[in-house]
C-alpha cells in the first residue's frame, strides 16, 4: 500500500513540475503577438487530431465517416448548438450510407 501511495505521489510531483516551473520563471516575460496568437491556435489543433482519427474509424467506410465529419464541420463553422451538430452528423452518416 505504501509503494502504491509512493508511486501516485511520484507520478503527481512528474506531472507538476512541468507545469509549475514555466509559470514560476516565466511569469515576467512578455510574449510577442505573434507567439500570442500561435499559442491560442494549438487547442483547436490538438483537439483535431484528437477527433479525426475517430471519425475516419466511426464507420465501416470511410467515405460516409468523411460525409458526417464534413456535416459537423459545417454545422459548427455556423455555430449551431453541438447536440445538434452531433444529430446532424449521425443524420449525414445514416443518409449517406442509405443513399449508397
Amino acid at each position: 500500500m505504501m509503494s502504491l501511495f509512493l508511486l501516485v505521489l511520484g507520478l503527481a510531483l512528474v506531472t507538476y513540475l512541468p507545469r509549475l516551473v514555466p509559470l514560476l520563471w516565466l511569469k515576467e516575460l512578455a510574449l510577442p503577438a505573434y507567439m500570442k496568437r500561435f499559442l491560442s491556435f494549438i487547442p483547436y489543433a490538438v483537439l483535431a487530431s484528437l477527433i479525426f482519427p475517430g471519425i475516419l474509424s466511426s464507420t465501416t467506410t470511410a467515405s460516409s465517416a468523411l460525409f458526417g465529419g464534413v456535416v459537423a464541420t459545417v454545422l459548427a463553422v455556423f455555430r449551431v448548438n453541438l447536440v445538434i451538430v452531433v444529430i446532424g452528423a449521425v443524420i449525414g452518416v445514416y443518409g449517406f450510407q442509405t443513399i449508397l
